[in-house]
């Protein structure tokens, strides 16, 4: 069993990650970076990095307190939203499948189409999710969201709003536990699953390197984004390092910064 004292050393929390997390490694090596918080102070804003370096058994955080902390997991949850849509048949096939446009005109432009679900989760086009999560229904997605361990399991405040604005909560430290878990293929669910929702992650490349990664903005929908989430994996060779960075929008600019801060902090720490 590996508890937060072991994963990030000096991050004095109290709960405790399971014991099929990070591999199931039996002690880590954790160290703190100022250089990566400082990355978040020169862009004018405030947030946290966190990595896990799968071959070393390293987890890097920008800092002590931020990286513990709970947060709307926002977009970042159409990750298990489209795992649990696939297991239950909400959806078969993610290119085949087509939700369609409801004719409501929203300011994000790529939401205003059909989508599948390829497509919506690279437009991390909330309309379609809600609908997803409509027709998952509250039972199966407490169900899957038990199974899956998700953050503080809480789907309370509307089966299509409780990620956006409801009761969900889910920290960094958590957010690369259920992470690792899909891109190790070990969550308890069918490997098919597994297999296509990692196949649909939106993919950026740099350089020799590769990031697999979902974004998630509180806010959007309204137009009023106020915090920024970006999580997922980075491939460079055979080396992998799952990450999970948060920070607040306190500019429009900032939106955009989350994959740029992201590069930077898996530069600085060698990952890519």
């Amino acid at each position: 069993m590996i508890n937060r004292r072991h994963a990030l050393g000096l991050l004095t929390a109290a709960s405790i990650l399971p014991n099929r997390s990070f591999a199931n490694v039996s002690y880590q090596r954790s160290e703190f970076r100022d250089d990566l918080a400082k990355r978040f102070f020169d862009l004018g804003t405030t947030g946290t990095f966190v990595a896990y370096k799968v071959d070393d058994y390293l987890i890097i955080a920008s800092d002590k307190v931020r990286s513990g902390e709970a947060k709307l997991p926002a977009s970042t949850f159409k990750i298990p939203n489209s795992l649990i849509a696939l297991e239950t048949g909400v959806v078969e096939d993610p290119d085949k499948d087509v939700f369609k446009w409801d004719g409501v005109k929203r300011s994000i432009e790529a939401w205003n189409q059909d989508h599948t679900l390829r497509s919506a989760i690279a437009a991390s086009a909330v309309p379609v999710y809600q609908e997803i999560a409509r027709r998952i229904g509250v039972e199966r997605m407490q169900k899957y969201v038990d199974l899956f361990e998700y953050g503080n399991r809480n789907i309370g405040g509307g089966i299509d709003q409780f990620w956006l604005t409801g009761e969900l909560r889910i920290d960094p430290i958590q957010q690369i536990d259920f992470v690792d878990r899909l891109r190790r293929g070990v969550l308890p669910v069918a490997k098919r699953s597994q297999d296509l929702v990692r196949d649909i992650l939106p993919v950026t490349t740099v350089g020799d390197a590769s990031i697999r990664a979902k974004s998630g903005l509180l806010g959007a929908e309204l137009g009023k984004p106020s915090l920024g989430w970006l999580v997922g994996w980075a491939e460079k060779g055979s080396a992998q390092t799952v990450f999970a960075l948060n920070l607040d929008v306190r500019e429009p600019r900032h939106v955009a910064d989350r994959m740029k801060l992201a590069q930077q902090c898996l530069t600085d720490i060698g990952a890519i």
